[in-house]
């Protein structure tokens, strides 16, 4: 019994310290998982003023400091984001909590990230928590002797919403970015044919103001891959050609 108590001790004090690492760990335990089982970089992004998404790829070695001092930018470079040439750098901080593994690269993970600047949150990163949806449309357009046009050119009905003949021309890329919304735990319900040649709309279940802004910005990058993946650009312009809706 007289040695058994230093032993206990000992196993006490390590379990104590393991307790405290968890509690400190700046990055969380899914994510280093995650890391465990193939995932080497991180795309570490923001969206600035005008509503471009900037980004930095870093490697999950560094993940650490990425997590605690953040992913560095000169924000006067990044766009519209309050910075001026002499201000100091603008941080982004990951929240893990909106990581998105890319279904379509398997080994890279996107991940939006809190705009700090001197540790403290820059005013042009807003958090603001209430729930909302997003009904994002987007054309699938070919580009063709320097123009672009509607790449489908059977899809040339005058009134083609929700036209099941022209929806089933393009089941591949639609059911692919469903099914890729769904690997990533998010909710689509609803995919269609919009208003105008060659327009698309996809719905997925509303969230906090942050989560649907973060998806979002997922949303349209995934699309613009998925589409080049099938030879086509994709634009989220509301308006991209004069003679369509």
């Amino acid at each position: 019994m007289a040695t058994a108590a230093p032993a206990r001790k000992s196993r006490e004090v390590a379990e104590a310290k393991q307790h405290s690492a968890q509690k400190t760990d700046p990055v969380p335990t899914e994510v280093r998982r995650r890391i465990d089982q193939g995932l080497e970089f991180f795309l570490c992004s923001f969206v600035e003023m005008s509503g471009i998404p900037k980004a930095k790829l870093v490697p999950s070695t560094h993940v650490d400091d990425m997590a605690v001092e953040g992913a560095g930018f000169a924000g006067f470079a990044a766009g519209d984001i309050g910075q001026g040439p002499h201000s100091p750098d603008l941080m982004a901080i990951p929240d893990f909590r909106s990581l998105t593994m890319l279904p379509w690269r398997k080994n890279i993970a996107w991940v939006a990230g809190n705009a700090f600047v001197e540790g403290k949150p820059s005013n042009y990163c807003q958090n603001l928590v209430f729930k909302t949806g997003v009904e994002p449309e987007f054309f699938l357009v070919r580009q063709e002797d320097g123009c672009f046009a509607p790449w489908d050119t059977a899809d040339n009905a005058q009134k083609p919403c929700y036209d099941l003949r022209v929806l089933s021309h393009n089941l591949d890329i639609c059911t692919s970015l469903v099914k890729h919304m769904q690997e990533v735990g998010w909710d689509p319900y609803a995919n269609d044919h919009e208003d105008a040649n060659c327009q698309f709309e996809i719905n997925w279940t509303y969230s906090d103001a942050l989560t649907t802004a973060d998806r979002h910005v997922f949303f349209r990058y995934m699309v613009k891959q998925i589409a080049e993946q099938h030879g086509l650009l994709a634009t989220f312009m509301p308006k991209p050609f004069h003679n369509l809706t």
